[in-house]
């Protein structure tokens, strides 16, 4: 017997159905009718008519599109992935999320014909869907009770009217009345809105907006990298950078040279999030990178940022001492500055005076004068700080070393009695005094001024959620970088599941620092004056008993915070 044809323009599940034989034309042409008058899914209509059972209506489909059928009842509430999916797009498409694996989200789907769902689902998510077909009512019951929880956690968090964008005005702002109108798109401002909570969730450090000639990427900075988070529409480009712009007080109508910014979440009356926003031409249209600059990360305290004992005991010691240069050392991303904010935290006292000089500004601090450079305007780092031995510092913060100016400048401030904290872009603390030796600073300015050099890397922690221990032969490791020493005492060596689990990011989930924390000595100190090399500084640091970066990073190794291939990438000179 041939399946009836449907006279009528019958779509999707309704067309299904009828061409399978389980409703007649008009029985299904009535119950659309229904669903529409009651403004609810023709499935759900249906199923409360009783003319087809839920059970009936997934197998059927998963047989007719060759899909797998499952009975949702099956799985564990507790291991879905429920928040990978938005609430209201879980209730208004009727998808849930089951599993992750590499950069595949497994759905349960009660209607494999809906494909605007899938869509919708999968330009959020930026991944690939693979639909599983389960009974609409059984869905519907988990897909309320997850969403049921979350807005009670939502509740919890006493977040929501409170939140609002909040732009950084610097100099004129552009006339923005007109401007706001054009660009206010209310799937654009969602869109953003979302991208910015996402990351912040995510714990990102940058978020990276990206125009090609054929699509369009967002991409988060998480745990030092950089992820693939969607592919929105390419037509999104122009009123997404206009949003940007405005929200960060930068002229939208400029679009052929950079431009820097600034803008603030407010997430709630006790927390606010700022972004330093950067915008550059390219050859299809404007790339925009916001950098979020979490203020508590300047409170964390010393000894969350992972330095052994000794370490953090030179550091403080360093960094106490009523006058001295202290350079924090390493390439971007490393943590410099929220190391440098630590120690200015630790120091931060109502009868010291503190002044910094940065470009910009990046985390206020109560009870620190701040300065924020600007080279067009004349106050470069070298400017600024000739004023601050104006004012009476007691300790001085240099964003970085950039030229001889700012140098000389420091050193002189390091040698009259003042404590200077500043950041220079090298390798490692030995090679930061050739460097200074190379920039044209006297050694013996270097060797008297300069008393502590750190140079830093951050390595990714692995997953306490899914770390696995790994047996590895003696011999393996002492070729790795380990020493003989380290195995007279037991310590167990981990590694992580292929692909990681829900919670991390491929195995991984945070970021521990990995230190070389160098005191300047008197043996140093003759080095440098006698013009010796980064090396003979390097062996004299060792037999000083000063680690390395990849020493220290295998002490991380052998405490199980990260694993060997983590501290080879990062320290790999």
């Amino acid at each position: 017997m041939s399946s009836p044809t449907p006279t009528t323009k019958l779509t999707g599940l309704a067309r299904t159905l009828v061409l399978e034989g389980l409703l007649s034309e008009d029985e299904a042409n009535a119950v659309l009718s229904q669903s529409s008058m009651n403004k609810v899914a023709f499935i759900e209509q249906l199923i409360q008519s009783k003319k087809v059972s839920a059970g009936t209506i997934a197998q059927i489909t998963a047989e007719k599109f060759g899909l797998p059928y499952f009975n949702l009842d099956a799985f564990n509430t507790d291991y879905l992935p429920s928040k990978k999916i938005d609430s209201k797009l879980m209730l208004s498409h009727r998808v849930l999320a089951l599993q992750v694996r590499s950069n595949t989200l497994y759905v349960a789907i009660s209607d494999p014909t809906n494909i605007g769902a899938l869509d919708s689902v999968q330009f959020q998510m930026g991944m690939t869907l693979s639909p599983i077909v389960v009974e609409d009512d059984k869905l519907m019951r988990r897909i309320k009770q997850l969403v049921d929880a979350s807005d009670t956690s939502m509740k919890s968090l006493d977040v929501g009217d409170d939140f609002d964008l909040e732009a950084f005005p610097e100099g004129e702002e552009p006339e923005q009345e007109e401007q706001t109108s054009e660009i206010d798109d209310s799937p654009v401002v969602k869109f953003l809105n979302k991208m910015l909570f996402d990351a912040i969730n995510m714990g990102a450090s940058d978020l990276h907006f990206e125009p090609y000639e054929k699509f369009y990427r967002v991409r988060f900075r998480v745990d030092g990298m950089l992820r693939e988070i969607t592919q929105p529409p390419l037509a999104i480009k122009e009123k997404l950078a206009s949003r940007i712009k405005i929200i960060s007080s930068l002229d939208i109508s400029e679009k052929r040279i950079p431009q820097d910014g600034r803008m603030r979440l407010i997430m709630s009356k006790t927390r606010a999030i700022d972004f330093r926003v950067s915008t550059l031409p390219l050859v299809n249209g404007e790339k925009i990178v916001m950098r979020i600059l979490d203020p508590s990360s300047a409170t964390l305290g010393i000894e969350a940022l992972g330095y052994e004992p000794i370490q953090k005991e030179r550091l403080l010691h360093a960094v106490s001492r009523p006058y001295g240069l202290v350079l924090v050392t390493g390439p971007t991303g490393s943590g410099k500055t929220v190391s440098l904010y630590t120690c200015l935290n630790i120091l931060n006292d109502p009868g010291v005076n503190i002044s910094t000089a940065e470009d910009p500004c990046e985390i206020p601090l109560a009870g620190i004068n701040q300065v924020n450079v600007n080279d067009k305007q004349g106050l470069t780092f070298a400017a600024a700080l000739k004023s601050f031995l104006r004012q009476d510092p007691d300790i001085i913060m240099i964003g970085e070393i950039r030229d001889l100016e700012t140098a000389d400048m420091a050193i002189k401030a390091a040698s009259t009695g003042h404590m200077v904290l500043s950041t220079l872009h090298t390798n490692d603390a030995p090679t930061t005094l050739t460097r200074l030796l190379n920039m044209g600073v006297a050694a013996f300015n270097i060797a008297s001024a300069v008393t502590l050099i750190t140079a830093q890397r951050l390595a990714r922690r692995l997953c306490k959620n899914c770390k696995v221990p790994l047996n590895i032969p003696k011999e393996a490791l002492l070729e790795v970088g380990f020493l003989e020493e380290d195995f007279e005492t037991p310590w167990q060596l981990y590694g992580h599941k292929e692909g990681g689990c829900e919670l991390c990011n491929g195995g991984y989930k945070g970021r521990v620092g990995i230190y070389q924390v160098m005191p300047i000595t008197e043996a140093i100190s003759r080095i440098i004056m006698e013009n010796g090399n980064a090396i003979d500084i390097a062996d004299q640091a060792r037999r000083e008993g000063v680690n390395d970066l990849r020493r220290s990073g295998m002490l991380k190794v052998m405490q199980g915070l990260t694993s060997i291939e983590e501290v080879h990438g990062c320290t790999n000179e």
